[in-house]
């Protein structure tokens, strides 16, 4: 039996990576976007991946959307919760608008994304949701508030939905990425790479976006089924969890 995954976020950077992992892993993958279409089409091009646009900030364009992608590729089994943006900025300037715009991707999203599949996930008796989290949510950043917290939150959300999906057969984990070389984080200028980011890592280099894809793989296969409620930390040893 093929699985179907659904991946948010899933065109780009880190997301991108964990769609074609799965797909070559043998899943039957869709990918969720907001922003960028152009990239989008590119992607779902490339990669022959499915690809649909909502804002999983907003509940009932999550359903509706969960709804198309099961019928165009079959009922959800692996839900990854990648989706997430960030608006730093120091505390005391940090307005309203950044707050809830971070707050209602990073942390809302996890439960407009995850409750439309979990009823099908409980009578099926299978289901993997995997949480992209971040260090961030970890131990705290200067200038991320918003982020920081919105991303704490995902790991306490996986670790008491875990509780509730054991007895059903579904499994719920987090990923906790470091710095990983993405478009965005390769965009720091050279010097402050070198000189601030990199001696903070004892491996001594970014990630990859496909190692962060492999832990996904894993957490999604159904000889992980032993973990739940798990946070896997991949930041090439930067803070031990």
């Amino acid at each position: 039996m093929t699985r179907v995954a659904l991946v948010t976020g899933g065109t780009r950077g880190i997301g991108a990576a964990i769609s074609i992992a799965l797909d070559q892993a043998g899943y039957r993958v869709a990918a969720t976007y907001v922003g960028n279409e152009t990239e989008a089409r590119s992607f779902q091009d490339r990669t022959g991946i499915p690809t649909y646009r909502w804002d999983i900030r907003d509940y009932q364009a999550c359903k509706d959307g969960i709804a198309r992608v099961e019928a165009d590729v079959g009922p959800i089994d692996v839900l990854v919760n990648n989706a997430g943006i960030t608006r730093d900025g120091m505390f005391h300037r940090i307005t309203p608008e950044d707050w809830n715009m971070v707050i209602g991707t990073n942390l809302n999203g996890l439960f407009n994304m995850t409750h439309p599949v979990w009823p099908g996930m409980r009578e099926r008796s299978f289901g993997r949701i995997i949480n992209i989290s971040s260090i961030n949510g970890q131990k705290g950043q200067l200038g991320q508030a918003n982020y920081s917290a919105a991303k704490a939150g995902d790991i306490g959300f996986t670790k008491a939905l875990a509780q509730e999906g054991a007895a059903k057969g579904i499994t719920v984990n987090a990923v906790c990425p470091g710095y990983i070389g993405t478009e965005m984080v390769r965009a720091i200028p050279e010097k402050v790479l070198k000189e601030h980011i990199l001696p903070q890592i004892p491996v001594g280099r970014l990630g990859e976006p496909e190692e962060i894809a492999r832990c996904v793989v894993f957490l999604a296969s159904d000889e992980a089924g032993f973990i739940t409620g798990s946070t896997l930390t991949a930041n090439g040893g930067q803070y031990l969890a």
